[in-house]
């Protein structure tokens, strides 16, 4: 099946892409939301040069779409038409885990382009899931975290260690409840790691990021 990714350029995405992958589906295309300006992510908060350098180093193209938070859903179903029709696209990968709503959202704008939700890590145990993404060769680190994990985690690269930091303050070592956030710096998807550009930290709504330059 030729499919997509809704992909962040985090860890979640990424391992659920290379699940699908093993079931011998095909790659055709990465889709992600960009602010307003088109010039960061607006789930992760990554510059669009990374995310380039991403698709470019699985060697798909990347549709990087521009909205407003209030236009989001509208673009989203638009992205995944456009890909369905440009690229043969029959399924969209999603990096989700358990929340339901997120699963409810995604199946209907899927269904609204036409094209079937694809969640490989449905329903599996976060922490296991995190230890299967390191075993299987994902290297990526903190971008953004909650106030509880505070300013020293950002730019930390997740490892067994940090897992059982992240326990002990009580942090999912996921972060499927939006704790923290990560980018995939280099895995068996890509013909080799990305170049992460000069960075400065930022608190914003009680949310601390790792803020790029551009």
């Amino acid at each position: 099946m030729n499919i997509g990714c809704s992909w962040s350029g985090g860890k979640d995405s990424c391992y659920a892409l290379m699940l699908a992958l093993e079931k011998g589906h095909h790659l055709k295309a990465l889709v992600n939301m960009m602010n307003e300006n088109g010039l960061i992510s607006r789930s992760h908060g990554l510059p669009l040069s990374i995310l380039e350098q991403q698709a470019r180093a699985i060697n798909v193209p990347l549709l990087a779409q521009p909205t407003s938070w209030s236009e989001y859903q509208f673009h989203f179903i638009n992205s995944l038409q456009k890909i369905k029709d440009e690229q043969k696209v029959e399924a969209i990968v999603f990096g989700d885990i358990d929340l339901q709503q997120h699963r409810d959202w995604e199946e209907m704008v899927c269904d609204a382009a036409g094209l079937s939700a694809m969640l490989p890590l449905w329903k599996k145990d976060r922490k296991q899931l995190v230890t299967d993404m390191l075993s299987a060769g994902i290297e990526c680190i903190i971008v953004s975290c909650n106030t509880v994990m505070g300013e020293k985690f950002l730019g930390k690269r997740i490892s067994s260690e940090l897992v059982m930091e992240l326990e002990k303050l009580g942090v999912d070592p996921c972060g499927e409840n939006g704790e923290f956030h990560t980018i995939v710096t280099n895995c068996p998807l890509f013909d080799g790691a990305i170049k992460l550009p000069e960075n400065q930290t930022i608190l914003h709504d009680n949310y601390w990021f790792l803020q790029w330059a551009l």
